[in-house]
């Protein structure tokens, strides 16, 4: 029986309490548990004092050569202090609330002390300690840390896992082929396993973990390829047939002409489009960069070959926006466009979905909707995703599932670093817009405190009088007494105070889908001067004559959500600001304001982020499809992922992979993992 398969009850010491304890922590089976692996070692190897540094954590042996002091504090604080010889200097050794030691510390015993070392008082506050003639089997040692809670204790875990490895260590099998642990000088994997948990030193703990993070990043990837080159093979998508004039005829359309970056992605795109096998390109670009008139290209495209395309979108007032704008530039070529929502009235969702499903409407638009039953695609041809990491992986297959292997387009304006997209979005093609439209001039970006409001208020006042408009932001909708920050629903009181001549309206989550409507149409229009809002237009909003972003307390917004809300203005010739009010306490707050006053490139400020934040955060939700690592780091561990990518499109692109008898573990993996088709593996 593989490791694998063995459950917990197995292993001598784990009882049927302990084992549901284990559940919580994601251990199953005796592999799962030899596969927990610790995030750090406590050094106990003993020091010698001329080599250590203040402030280390150290061990060290001495005798004891002071009688043991006890001052208690109340009836259970104490400290026992006492003076220890350690080679030719003298050690003071303090133990808090070790009462019980004072007895046994006598004169002339030898003792090894762990603890913090302070070395101007020649002083260790210890943390453990033992006497020579009773060692616990710890000095001399790197002790694993694991992640523990609960009644699993560190000293339980470590034990339990030291018997895993005894009873099932024998049954780790290699995964990784000889070729791979030739070129890259890996130990074998049981043997990375048994170090992990118990190195003899910390080089031997570098190399077991190289081994395991590489083997972590290697699979992954070889799951990705494998996809992908399986979805290539079947060719059961849509090969649509586009004409180029087609394309061109809505270009010249415009009333812009599209930068070389967009006619680029275009070309990569209706590429993959006039393919059999159904695409999965994924379109990031900068705010403002015109990754919309992209996907509207390419739903063209899908329309004009036979087939109606979907957009989805986060917001009900994206959707809005969206069909608004696509209707306006479809409307002389004759297409018909139309939107579902969750808050449509029940009357106009029958005819769109009765239209949806004769055929008569080429382009449906809307949020989560258009993944509930129901909503039926005569035939569905391609798929457009908007801010894609908005939506989980399942909401997305489920669109996907709406039609018979449609080409999907997601697209993203948060830039991904290389080192994420290569990770998260390595089955996916990418295209990539780091151009500027033509004409559009860098947002100018400041950082002030509240005290500047009356300036602020004078730079809103100057920008009106020029004929431009406002946003003002802020993160909350009502006041709460657990963050002290400004409101919405106050600042638009304000904010009317401060202009009563001016139109200020205001705008968050919780109003009705007809009034945020009713709200964007007036500021679109050019009615409404300020607009108070939360977040709730962060994503895609685009109205070109609004040209200052004022962002209150702005310190408690993550870089890539600043980036966000700073897009929504610079989108005409027009010069445009972006104003931080901020007074940030922690080091990471001040960063994040220096970089947004240093750089409008959103590419940059989403490496700076991912610095800042770490790759676990960088998305900011779980649904973002990124994958959790037991041992691996995105930003730590980039090398590796990158040697991990090639050599996994190598292996997959290899005529032999298919069936030499080298590569049946990792086939097998690939097919526990549901990637292929078993008979694919036969």
């Amino acid at each position: 029986m593989a490791a694998e398969r063995i459950p917990l009850r197995q292993i001598k010491g784990v009882s049927a309490q302990k084992e549901q304890e284990l559940h919580a922590f994601g251990i199953h089976s005796a592999m799962d548990l030899l596969e927990y692996y610790p995030f750090r070692y406590e050094d106990y190897r003993i020091r010698n004092l001329t080599e250590v540094k203040h402030g280390e954590r150290i061990t060290i042996q001495g005798t004891v050569t002071g009688v043991p002091v006890l001052q208690r504090y109340g009836r259970t604080k104490s400290r026992l202090t006492c003076k220890v010889t350690v080679d030719q200097w003298l050690v003071t050794c303090v133990w808090f609330n070790r009462q019980f030691l004072k007895d046994q510390l006598t004169t002339g015993r030898e003792l090894i002390v762990t603890g913090k070392w302070d070395q101007g008082r020649m002083h260790l506050t210890v943390t453990d300690s033992e006497f020579a003639d009773k060692e616990s089997g710890r000095t001399g040692t790197l002790q694993p840390v694991y992640s523990v809670g609960g009644s699993i204790t560190q000293k339980w875990i470590r034990k339990t896992i030291a018997q895993a490895l005894v009873q099932y260590g024998a049954m780790i099998e290699e995964v990784l082929p000889g070729v791979l642990l030739d070129r890259h000088s890996l130990m074998p994997r049981r043997e990375a396993i048994m170090r992990i948990h118990h190195p003899e030193d910390s080089e031997e703990g570098r190399a077991a973990r190289k081994r395991l993070v590489y083997e972590e990043l290697f699979l992954f990837q070889l799951k990705l390829h494998a996809f992908r080159s399986v979805n290539r093979e079947r060719q059961d998508g849509v090969a649509h047939v586009i004409d180029n004039g087609t394309v061109l005829e809505l270009a010249q359309s415009l009333p812009f002409e599209l930068t070389d970056a967009q006619k680029k992605v275009i070309n990569e795109i209706v590429h993959d489009m006039r393919q059999p096998y159904s695409m999965n390109r994924l379109l990031q670009g900068d705010v403002g960069s015109g990754k919309t008139v992209v996907a509207a290209i390419a739903l063209y495209a899908a329309v004009k070959s036979g087939y109606q395309g979907a957009l989805m979108v986060p917001t009900e007032i994206l959707a809005e926006q969206h069909t608004r704008s696509l209707q306006r530039l479809f409307e002389p070529f004759g297409l018909q466009v139309d939107a579902l929502t969750g808050g449509m009235k029940e009357r106009k969702r029958r005819d769109v979905l009765a239209g949806l499903q004769m055929g008569v409407i080429d382009i449906l638009i809307g949020t989560h909707a258009l993944i509930q039953d129901g909503v039926d695609f005569r035939e569905l041809g391609l798929v457009v995703i908007d801010e894609q990491h908005r939506f989980g992986v399942n909401q997305r297959s489920i669109l996907r599932r709406k039609g018979m292997q449609p080409d999907v387009l997601t697209m993203t304006a948060t830039p991904i670093p290389r080192t994420l997209a290569i990770t998260a979005f390595g089955d996916m093609d990418i295209s990539t817009i780091r151009e500027r439209p033509k004409g559009r001039k860098p947002i100018k970006t400041y950082w002030v405190k509240h005290e500047m409001m009356d300036r602020i208020l004078g730079f809103i006042r100057r920008e009106v009088a020029a004929g431009r408009q406002a946003y003002v932001i802020c993160p909350l909708i009502e006041e709460s007494e657990k963050l002290d920050v400004q409101n919405a629903i106050d600042l638009h009181i304000q904010m009317q105070q401060a202009f009563p001549d001016l139109r200020v309206d205001l705008l968050h989550g919780r109003m009705t889908a007809a009034e945020k409507e009713q709200t964007m149409t007036a500021y679109s229009a050019g009615e409404t001067h300020v607009l108070v809002s939360t977040t709730v237009i962060e994503v895609g909003v685009d109205v070109p004559n609004a040209s200052l972003m004022i962002i209150m307390d702005a310190e408690r917004f993550g870089l890539s959500q600043l980036h966000q809300l700073r897009g929504r203005v610079g989108r005409s010739d027009h010069q445009s600001y972006c104003v931080l009010v901020a007074d940030p306490k922690s080091e990471t707050g001040q960063e994040r304001m220096k970089v947004m006053t240093e750089t409008d490139d959103g590419f940059e400020v989403a490496r700076r982020d991912l610095d800042l934040r770490g790759p676990g955060d960088f998305f900011g939700t779980k649904q973002s499809g990124l994958p959790e690592f037991r041992l691996a780091d995105m930003v730590s561990d980039y090398g590796v992922l990158e040697t991990a990518r090639d050599d996994a499109s190598e292996l997959v692109s290899r005529a032999d992979f298919w069936e030499a008898p080298q590569f049946a573990r990792l086939r097998e993996r690939l097919q526990q993992d549901q990637i292929l088709e078993s008979e694919r593996l036969d």
